[in-house]
């Protein structure tokens, strides 16, 4: 997975237009600074290594490190795929049930993760692990996935992006998505993730029995 940089956005389970050129400086500075975080983080630990070393590590200056990410953590906890996913699920049939839409999409964003950057995904599952700071900042950066989710869900189905029960649903889908993580990192990486994912759906799908 993350061994070969990319100088423009992953591809999709939706085909996607190719970004201008200011959008594509802008992706290959956030991959340079993504991966010099990683190789820092390797030679030294997490703890250890400061914006500054980052910075000086991918050629940008401290602040343009801050432009792109709010914290240490989001270095680690973001990518480009939200905005393909909003895309992906809003291409799917309208009368498709929602959660079959967003197994879909989820399944083939991640088999897409998998197949072209599965070191980085191993590294940061292992940082969510590892490091209670990321761990924590996990919970937070989720919750603009969730603002997402929850205004693509409410277009489809006519409700409020506030409705309650779209609120409930995306919540319950994330949180199953965040723990099946976890668990995969927690035990040694080992199984078939997508598997485990579609297991997780399964359990919401048949409404949370045991």
């Amino acid at each position: 997975m993350a061994a070969t940089p990319r100088t423009s956005p992953p591809t999709s389970v939706e085909a996607q237009p190719r970004p201008g050129l200011r959008e594509r400086k802008k992706l290959k500075t956030r991959m340079a600074i993504r991966r010099s975080t990683y190789r820092l983080i390797a030679e030294q630990g997490y703890d250890a290594i400061t914006i500054e070393q980052i910075a000086e590590a991918a050629e940008v200056s401290p602040s343009t490190v801050f432009r792109y990410f709010a914290t240490k953590e989001d270095i680690v906890l973001t990518d480009e795929y939200d905005l393909l996913m909003e895309a992906a699920i809003r291409n799917r049939p309208a009368d498709e049930p929602p959660l079959q839409s967003m197994r879909f999409v989820v399944t083939e964003t991640l088999a897409t993760l998998l197949a072209t950057e599965e070191e980085e995904v191993r590294r940061r599952t292992r940082l969510m692990v590892e490091v209670p700071a990321i761990r924590a900042r996990l919970s937070e950066t989720m919750s603009d996935t969730a603002k997402m989710l929850a205004r693509v869900l409410a277009d489809r189905s006519g409700r409020s992006a506030d409705d309650l029960a779209v609120r409930v649903f995306v919540a319950a889908v994330l949180g199953a998505l965040r723990e099946v993580t976890l668990y995969w990192g927690e035990h040694g990486q080992e199984g078939d993730l997508i598997a485990m994912v579609n297991q997780a759906l399964d359990t919401l799908e048949s409404g949370l029995t045991l």
